[in-house]
């Protein structure tokens, strides 16, 4: 028998000193920490040897798989040349010059010049800081604003708050920043927003009204995720809505800001979500998946045009950076992951087994009465259950899963699943079977509704 690699003893010092020296991110006062230790594939070892899948690719990152070797290889190469200079005023390395000539190369449009960061939030805030200076270069300091969306997330600086349209990620933070409005999500309802609704657009309109009352001359940019994420577990725009945010933002002079930090890099089956609906934002912040889940790294990534205003004269310079952003060895990695869903064929490979992943997930919600709603695209999927919320039922059933070797995410009772885009058709099924195990043991806890009869 294979000898433990932790002792008892260790254990228990390990778990004792995680709940005592660090504050977890999003911290829910763990009662029993859960370390993990390796990784290989779509699955994760713990401290105690046991294995899980990994449904959620460690918060959407690790799209290639835990432990790809062509990665680590690239890591290991770059830190015996180089392991770190900062691009900082007129100073480069190899690696960063590449992975932004490549950017350049899959990035939708004329989206083509990159500022690097570190995390997703930081290329948010990135974005906010270069819409406002753009406007001021540009001979109009007026333009402030900064319009996010209801049921958007921008992140978690004080910038990207400002900007999220989610009440949990702001009212311990408030008053936010000035300058800062919110408008309504793209499935607003007539009812909600006391507007007409004759082509099923009630968000478009609604966000139409917010911009002329807040004065459009004053307005620098909409910032919006084009799929907003797991948060709302990935509702698709209605038809036209997006067209529709493009052409407002072009008749009053307003940047658009796709956030595209969760969908970007293949999870929707394309390379970016909003390639899609053939719309192109003026801005575009990625993160997440970018890096593989290897090294931080994030960017901001603007079209030809609106780079251009900061390099036309001294002082024009955007004035923002941060010490590692376009980190060496993050940027080799993140090159090396690009390759990997290049030559795999990944971002095709996400619009196949979507497929086979939706018709999978129908077929579960009509044998299950307490799923509402299937929602997503490519390997991006929610299951949302009607459910009475204060049962807690989301929750329940992911803690039934993880003891059962899975890890899920839920938000409240909405099941979201994100999983590596090499995830095989038999890990799929491992995935969902996983999941109806969790749905009939919840219906059991909680004495819920029947099976569901017929097709819907």
């Amino acid at each position: 028998m294979k000898k433990p690699e932790f002792t008892q003893r260790e254990i228990a010092r390990l778990k004792r000193d995680a709940a005592k020296y660090i504050i977890p991110h999003f911290a829910q006062n763990p009662i029993d920490p859960k370390i993990f230790v390796r990784g290989e594939g779509c699955y994760l070892w713990d401290i105690h040897g046991k294995r899980y899948m990994d449904t959620f690719a460690s918060l959407l990152t690790t799209i290639c798989g835990h432990h790809q070797p062509r990665v680590t290889a690239a890591i290991a190469e770059q830190a015996e040349k180089l392991e770190f200079f900062p691009n900082y005023v007129d100073t480069y390395t190899i690696p960063l010059i590449e992975l932004a000539r490549k950017l350049a190369e899959i990035m939708p449009g004329d989206i083509e010049v990159s500022f690097f960061v570190n995390s997703g939030s930081e290329a948010n805030e990135t974005a906010i800081k270069m819409a406002r200076q753009y406007h001021r270069e540009c001979g109009e300091p007026q333009r402030f604003k900064i319009v996010g969306r209801k049921h958007s997330y921008s992140g978690t600086t004080l910038g990207g708050s400002s900007a999220t349209g989610i009440s949990w990620f702001r009212e311990y933070f408030e008053p936010l920043l000035p300058g800062f409005v919110i408008g309504p999500s793209a499935h607003a309802t007539a009812a909600e927003l006391g507007v007409e609704d004759p082509d099923g657009l009630c968000g478009l309109r609604g966000m139409e009204r917010l911009i002329e009352w807040e004065g459009p001359e004053s307005i620098a940019a909409l910032i919006m995720d084009p799929i907003p994420g797991s948060n709302v577990g990935y509702p698709l725009p209605p038809k036209g809505y997006l067209e529709g945010i493009r052409e407002l933002c072009d008749r009053h002079g307003i940047l658009l800001i796709f956030d595209e930090v969760q969908t970007g890099f293949g999870k929707t089956g394309k390379w970016f979500a909003c390639e899609h609906w053939d719309v192109v934002p003026d801005i575009m912040t990625i993160g997440k998946g970018f890096s593989g889940g290897y090294v931080p790294l994030a960017a901001t990534v603007a079209r030809r045009g609106v780079a251009e205003v900061f390099m036309k004269k001294p002082g024009s310079e955007l004035r923002s950076g941060s010490t590692y952003g376009g980190h060496t060895i993050a940027c080799a990695a993140t090159l090396a992951n690009i390759r990997v869903i290049e030559e795999e064929g990944l971002v095709e490979r996400a619009a196949r087994h979507g497929g086979y992943l939706e018709k999978q997930l129908r077929k579960l919600r009509r044998k299950h009465s307490i799923i509402g709603d299937v929602r997503g695209i490519g390997m991006l999927w929610a299951l949302e259950l009607e459910v009475d919320p204060e049962l807690g039922v989301g929750s329940w059933i992911r803690e039934f899963c993880y003891a059962n070797g899975m890890i899920l995410r839920n938000n409240g009772d909405i099941l979201v699943y994100a999983p590596a885009l090499i995830m095989t058709r038999e890990e799929i099924d491992a995935m969902l079977a996983g999941t109806e195990e969790a749905l009939i043991a919840a219906i059991k806890q909680f004495k819920l509704g029947r099976k569901r009869r017929g097709k819907k």
